[in-house]
Order: structure tokens, then sequence, then C-alpha cells
């Protein structure tokens, strides 16, 4: 059968499609690069925050329109959303043919191989996924990069957050499977593997014997194909000097400090459950820029969660002016059932939490731009991520994670995708840059 997977939600969900595609591909199906063209569709959906939900609800009631008048006879939903809503998915939506939740590959498969009496639904409850390690992995793009997922769950308990009952408890994979998949990967031309997980630094935590972030790097430092290693997710409160200075030194772990801070006041990082506070925030900052030259900082805040001040919304703006970090994300709360920040008292109303994320970003907005002006005239390595005919290349500098940090556009480039290059910046254009092939 003739199947397209739709990918909705994160770079970790972009994985779990890949896994699914390798797994129906093992079964004879056959992937086509157009839903059009497809027999059945599996929309691997996000079900995070709000907005990820809408999109996902309403991706499949727009791939369900080609059950009419076209060749598509399943029409299947898979990942974050139909694990925690599979049930009411299949009773209020009768386009679907089948939920299934995280990991549930060997499901999927038998739905598109025998229709006939294969389960409509199929959840393992969170609390009892284990770590998905399907031996293939299908990716067909020619990019190179390539996401390389090292966990899966959490045990937070952030108060906001929907994943530990989604994605179930942090469960780290084994390292040789890990360095197995990026072995594959290095050999079919990825240059970059970007580690996702929800929390990076917890890495082999649990597993028998212990294992550590660090001993994970180590390993896939020996890669030869391997140019460069990006992590992301780095808790704040777990990441520590040992970590800090093997990012710091020579090897092939960018000095990518992804920290998700989510706040400054510390009341307010008390009850999201952060476990942490401004002032062993503001000390790892000082930590990383002290150990780690040249550092890029990347960081995520949430705006308008239930009893933010404006006093301390004002405290968050100053905190992100007098840090200047590199790159920042900013999100407003989304109310979240079965969350404990659901009950909270004191919401803020949503025009409040509008207005408050068009002023920080804002201001980061200009500090960005004046980052960005302040580097005409340097020299950066590059890698390229595309080359068009005409010879106008896109790529990104050490500090630029793909598809949420920005690009640098080349002129006049003679090479392919995947080199490295020295690229002299030649101008600001924005959250962009543009520049030439040049040596210092």
């Amino acid at each position: 059968m003739k199947f397209y997977v739709h990918r909705l939600g994160c770079p970790k969900n972009d994985v779990d499609a890949d896994y699914i595609c390798a797994r129906l591909q093992d079964e004879g199906h056959e992937p086509v690069e157009r839903p059009e063209e497809a027999e059945s569709i599996i929309v691997n959906t996000c079900g995070f925050i709000l907005l990820a939900k809408e999109e996902s609800i309403e991706e499949i009631l727009r791939l369900a329109q080609l059950k009419s008048g076209g060749r598509l006879k399943s029409l299947y939903v898979s990942g974050c959303l139909s694990q925690r809503y599979g049930d009411e998915l299949l009773n209020g939506m009768p386009e679907i043919d089948g939920a299934f939740g995280i990991g549930e590959l060997d499901a999927i498969a038998a739905a598109m191989t025998s229709a006939e009496g294969a389960a409509r639904t199929i959840r393992t409850p969170a609390r009892r996924l284990t770590y998905v390690d399907y031996e293939r992995r299908v990716v067909s793009d020619r990019l190179p990069y390539a996401y390389l997922k090292i966990s899966d769950g959490c045990n937070r308990g952030c108060t906001y957050c929907v994943i530990p009952g989604i994605r179930g408890p942090f469960r780290s994979r084994p390292l040789e499977t890990v360095v197995r998949e990026a072995r594959r990967l290095a050999q079919s031309g990825r240059k970059e593997l970007i580690l996702v997980s929800q929390d990076a630094t917890l890495y082999g935590c649990d597993l028998r014997p212990s294992g550590s972030l660090i001993k994970l790097l180590m390993a896939l430092y020996e890669i030869d194909e391997v140019a460069w290693i990006r992590v992301m997710y780095l808790h704040p409160a777990q990441v520590n000097g040992e970590l800090i200075d093997y990012m710091a030194s020579a090897n092939k772990t960018l000095t990518y400090f992804d920290l998700p801070l989510q706040h400054i006041n510390t009341d307010l990082l008390r009850a999201m459950g952060r476990g942490t506070d401004r002032r062993k925030i503001e000390n790892l900052l000082r930590s990383i820029r002290a150990r780690c030259d040249g550092a890029i900082l990347r960081t995520t805040f949430i705006v308008g969660f239930p009893g933010e001040t404006t006093r301390q919304f004002t405290e968050l703006c100053d905190f992100v002016d007098e840090q200047r970090f590199d790159r920042v994300g900013v999100f407003t709360y989304s109310v979240e059932e079965g969350t404990p920040a659901a009950e909270m008292v004191r919401q803020v109303r949503e025009e409040t939490k509008t207005r408050r994320l068009d002023r920080l970003m804002s201001l980061q907005r200009e500090i960005a731009f004046a980052k960005n002006v302040s580097l005409i005239g340097a020299v950066r390595e590059v890698i390229i991520d595309s080359v068009s005919a005409d010879g106008i290349a896109l790529g990104r500098t050490r500090g630029d994670c793909p598809q949420i940090d920005q690009e640098v556009r080349v002129r006049a480039f003679t090479g392919t995708t995947g080199d490295i290059r020295r690229i002299r910046i030649d101008a600001a254009n924005g959250y962009d840059l543009e520049g030439t092939c040049g040596e210092e």
C-alpha cells in the first residue's frame, strides 16, 4: 500500500515519524512524497499546547477530504494527540480509521497490512511506556544535519506541562543504540547531529551501568564523519561545571547552550516547579560566559503564567535587556487540562498575555538585530544546508539550530550541501545574515 506520513510538532516527533516510515517499509508498504498519491495517511500529531492541538485537528480534517474523489482509503493518527485523546478522536471524528499512541509501530503496521479486525485504538499507559528503539530509521531528506533522539519522557513535573502524562517517565536510550544510529546517519552524509530529548542533562541517569551526557558526547566524538554535535534542551537546574567545561573544550560539541529558563522571577519559577531560582540562574549564566569563550546562549520564556504580575513581567524584561541573550523564544502560557497550573487562581487574560509576548519579543528583536550588525566584517564557520541553481546558498553558523534560529545567505557559492566554509559576513538583514566565502 502507498502511504504518506504527515509530520507535526517538534523534532522528537519527526524522529518518531522516521521510525514509523521504516516499520511500514519493512512491512512492504511504499512511501509517497505527496498526500494526494497515498492510499493511506498517518498524521503524526502534536498535543503539547492548545495551538498544537488545534493545528493537528485542522490537518486531520484537511487530509480527510482526500477520501472523497481521491485514492485515499484510510486515515490514521499517531503521536502525542492520539496518546492523550485517542478515544475522543475516534468518537468525534468519523474520518479517522485508527488512533495510535506513542511508539505503537506494530499496531500501525498491523492496521495498514490487515485493516479487517485490526484494533482501532492502541495506547500504552504513559507510566508504562518504554523507550521505543526501532532498529531502522528512514530519513528521506538530503539535509546535512539530522536529529538524534537520546531519551524520551520527563520526570521534572513542571506545573504547566503535560509531557509526563503523554510521553511518560524519563527513560534514556541505551548508549550503544544511540551511537549505532548516529553512525548510520553519518554514513548517509549527515555532518551535524542535533541531540533532542525532553531533558538532555539527565541522559544516562537511569541506565545500568549509569551513564551521562558527557559519556555520550565523547562516544559520538569518535564518529569521523560527524563535524558538529549540537545539544538541545539543557535543563538549567542540572547544568554543572563539568558539562560546561566539556562543551568549552576542543571537541565536536558546539558551545550552543539551549537553556529553557521560562522566567526569572523566583516566586514564579517556584510556582512553575522549575527547581531553580534567580540567583542560581544568574550564577549559571556567569559560569558559562566565564568558562566558555564565545558561548551562544539560547533560551525560552513563558509570559502570562497564572499570577504573573506587571512587576514580575517587568523584572523579566529587565533581565532579558541585561543578559543580551543570543537567541530567545517567547510563548504565552497555555492552560492544559490535568496540570496543576490549570487549577491555579489568578489566570492571566489572553489579551494581557499577547501584549506581554509582543513587548518581550520587540525587546529581544532589538538585541538580536544589534548583535547581527556587530558581526559585519567578521568571518564565521557556516554549514551549508542548501544551494540553489544560481549559486545562492543557505547555511547556519555554529550558533544557529535549523528551523528555529537564523540563517546565513551566501552569494556566489561554488560548493555543495554539507560543506563547512569560512564565510565573511557582509550584511545583516534583520534576523538573518548575508556573506561571501572569505578568509580573515
